[in-house]
């Protein structure tokens, strides 16, 4: 099984120096294979919490290579959630990989552990008659100090269903549970690794290093 590690990361903040400067990204230091994954990049500002400023990624299995390609960029630049990252911002990013493993079919919206598993909710908007689903990496839940059910009542939300959430909605919503590795770099340790591999820091036009 593949796990993420840190050259996956490298190769996302790769992808995206070489975007503002409108280039190829270097080739990645790993291994092609076929997995769901997701790429999250996060904000720190003086020292604070690190803030969410982009997470998008596929729940399908895809080519890692060209997935972490595509979404390194993606969840940085397309997000509709927030703006686009700006080069100026690169300095107080940090980036996270996520590869996604072991789906299961949940018993019920209960059948699972924050801290342990991902969630993906589907269920019929009783008001519409649409299908919505939502998911939360398995981090999320724990980070926010979530019990179960506040989890699944916020990704009902986030799937944008605006109505009361009853238990009768919860008991109708099927569940796939997974779990994932994942691997988070600040820049700051992209660039040493970058110094200490390639003998030169990365440099972004228009941004003082």
């Amino acid at each position: 099984m593949v796990s993420a590690n840190k050259e996956m990361v490298v190769y996302c903040f790769d992808t995206l120096v070489a975007h503002f400067n409108k280039e190829q990204p270097p080739p990645p230091a790993f291994d092609e294979g076929e997995h769901p994954l997701f790429v999250t990049w996060k904000k720190t500002v003086n020292g604070g919490e690190p803030r969410l400023r982009g997470c998008i990624g596929t729940l399908e299995a895809r080519c890692i290579v060209n997935g972490f390609r595509d979404y390194a960029l993606t969840s940085a630049l397309r997000d509709r959630r927030f703006p686009p990252i700006q080069a100026k911002e690169l300095p107080t990013l940090q980036c996270t990989v996520s590869i996604l493993t072991n789906y299961e079919t949940a018993a019920n919206y209960l059948d699972w552990e924050v801290g342990t598993h991902g969630i993906i909710i589907e269920f019929t908007d009783p008001n519409y008659n649409t299908k919505r689903n939502a998911t939360y990496l398995p981090e999320v839940a724990a980070h926010e100090g979530w019990t179960v059910i506040e989890a699944i009542d916020s990704l009902i939300r986030k799937a944008g269903y605006e109505g009361p959430i009853t238990e009768s909605l919860r008991k109708r919503i099927r569940l796939t549970r997974y779990q994932s590795t994942l691997f988070t770099m600040h820049y700051s340790e992209y660039v040493a690794y970058v110094k200490n591999t390639r003998g030169l820091a990365p440099a972004i036009n228009g941004v003082k290093p």
